[in-house]
């Protein structure tokens, strides 16, 4: 973040923008340190410690990487750095339990057909399917838990007002960080499969996934393997049935039949199924612009209907699904806070604080 960039936020609201001077000069109003502080949510006392603060590889991604596949927005930069630095907590936790959270499954290469690494990976997190999307994610999270894989799922409401403008990211050497994506579980999987293959490669990156990128030849050599092994983790020997498919036009319904049967049994959506065989020559351009324009209208005639419904309900005063959605916890996020807590590292309060639980489900967790 530049000065600039900081004086912008910082002034918002104010008759009177902030200079350089109010900020950096020897000494500055607490009413402009408390603004500060909202911007990076450390607390006042953070800003009192002498010490300057460590600039370090091991501390934080935009250290070790200095570009992302996503121009990411400031809403993006906090959650990230937010995560990065629960996982330094988590590991610090985790090594006072005396619990070993090491990397298990090796790293491979981009040299290595993803076609190949996806059907051996699958061998070992594939679960069983199940047909209902949220529950097959909830069921890859677990699997992905006993490899030592740690998978976070963040959840954004609404109304938000700093949306992070990202999908997913990973953080060495073994943590998924999700964007809960209520309008549609299958994106999500496919978000964490695609992390999956960055964990697999060992190469971090923070983005906003975009299931077309499956036809874009601008991608990098990183975003096509891990496009590629998403496809064939998910697809399966589904992927027979798919490569049958000749040619996707008005004379044979565009296959919509078949694709929305291969959808259904492996969670990977239409259009990306649509996407792969625009990839392959299989369908016009055309044709594909019209679907994915159609799949898109339809999209958007959901969100307009949820938002109205949501203006309706709050004149009418009624409260609908209660409280935010709560992010699936990891049963390795579990079972390390729970050790954490046998062993005297952490407290009861850190427990509900760490797996967002109200104190009267505190013993579901801690028996």
């Amino acid at each position: 973040m530049t000065v600039e960039e900081l004086l912008l936020s910082v002034s918002e609201g104010l008759k009177k923008t902030l200079t350089k001077d109010d900020i950096l000069s020897n000494e500055i109003n607490v009413s402009h340190l408390k603004r500060i502080d909202k911007v990076f949510n450390k607390g006042l006392h953070y800003y009192l410690d002498p010490k300057s603060p460590e600039i370090s590889k091991d501390a934080s991604i935009f250290f070790r990487k200095n570009k992302f596949g996503t121009e990411l927005n400031i809403g993006a930069k906090k959650l990230v750095n937010q995560f990065e630095e629960f996982k330094i907590s988590l590991s610090a936790i985790s090594k006072l339990a005396e619990m070993n959270i090491d990397r298990i499954l090796p790293v491979f290469s981009v040299q290595d057909d993803p076609k190949v690494i996806a059907a051996k990976i699958r061998e070992e997190l594939y679960p069983d399917f199940n047909p209902i999307p949220k529950e097959f994610l909830r069921e890859l999270i677990s699997k992905f838990a006993e490899k030592n894989i740690l998978v976070f799922e963040f959840v954004e409401t609404w109304n938000k007002k700093e949306k992070a403008n990202i999908d997913g990211f990973f953080l060495t050497p073994n943590v998924i960080v999700l964007k809960r994506q209520q309008s549609s579980f299958r994106r999500e999987i496919f978000t964490l499969i695609h992390e999956l293959g960055h964990y697999l490669l060992n190469e971090e990156e923070i983005e906003e996934l975009d299931i077309s990128n499956f036809a874009n030849n601008k991608l990098s050599v990183i975003e096509r393997w891990c496009n590629d092994f998403a496809y064939y983790f998910l697809v399966g020997d589904y992927n027979k049935a798919f490569e049958q498919i000749d040619k996707a036009d008005g004379t044979n319904d565009y296959q919509f039949e078949l694709i929305g049967s291969i959808s259904k049994h492996t969670h990977l959506s239409k259009i990306a199924l649509f996407t792969k065989l625009l990839y392959q020559r299989k369908i016009s351009q055309n044709d594909y612009n019209n679907i994915k324009a159609d799949f898109d209208e339809k999209y958007r005639l959901r969100q307009e209907e949820d938002k109205k419904q949501r203006e309706l309900d709050k004149l009418r005063g009624i409260q609908k699904g209660g409280s935010t959605p709560k992010p699936i916890n990891s049963p390795l996020l579990i079972s390390t806070i729970q050790t954490a807590f046998y062993e005297g590292v952490i407290s009861e309060y850190d427990v509900c604080k760490i797996l967002n639980l109200s104190p009267d489900k505190l013993e579901k967790y801690l028996q």
